[in-house]
């Protein structure tokens, strides 16, 4: 083997030496592009399960569901959750047009979540409500982690499903930096029920 043969593979080790040796370094400092980027919201049961969400709910009893929120957004991200109450003819958030619900946020849960994580939290919450009358009952007010608010919602008596029934929602909103504001992220969840005496 001749010299410059010599000096070539050993130059050609050198090169791959110090591409091992820094690739992480590149690795990091190389964005490679990633996939879609997104942001979960959902609710679970008290076991932290998707089910046993409350259903039959009856006035000065305290029932219990978990909030949780996902994040695949590529960084941390502060996220705003705006729990809202809506009857039967009230109006849900809009996904066509991409817009929150015009009904009025009774309590709000606040997360910080890494990226590639999730974060859950209790949503303790009670009614109180009128026992039914013609038909009709009012909820007068929920409290929900110990934050009462006077709602004065009607349900009419549903024979289909044999029940008055109300829908506790949470939307999700989320920081976004670039524009300082809290953006709507087209993200809601719901559990329908029934007010029993």
């Amino acid at each position: 083997m001749k010299l410059s043969e010599c000096k070539i593979i050993f130059v050609s080790i050198c090169l791959i030496g110090v591409l091992l040796i820094a690739s992480p370094v590149l690795i990091e400092a190389m964005h490679l592009p990633g996939g879609e980027v997104f942001s979960e919201l959902f609710l679970l049961g008290p076991e932290n399960m998707a089910q046993d969400i409350p259903f039959n709910v009856v006035s000065g009893h305290k029932y219990l569901v978990n909030l949780g929120v996902g994040n695949h957004m590529d960084a941390a991200t502060f996220y705003v959750c705006a729990v809202k109450l809506r009857n039967q003819t009230e109006p849900f958030p809009n996904s066509t047009s991409q817009t929150a619900s015009s009904l009025p946020t009774l309590y709000t849960h606040y997360f910080v979540v890494k990226n590639g994580e999730n974060s859950i939290a209790p949503l303790i919450f009670s009614i109180s409500a009128d026992s039914p009358t013609n038909d009709v009952t009012v909820l007068r007010s929920i409290t929900i982690n110990d934050v009462e608010c006077n709602v004065d919602k009607f349900a009419q008596y549903d024979p289909d499903n044999d029940g008055y029934y109300y829908q506790l929602f949470v939307e999700l909103w989320a920081y976004n930096p670039s524009t300082e504001i809290t953006q709507y992220q087209n993200r809601w969840v719901y559990f329908w029920f029934n007010v029993t005496s």
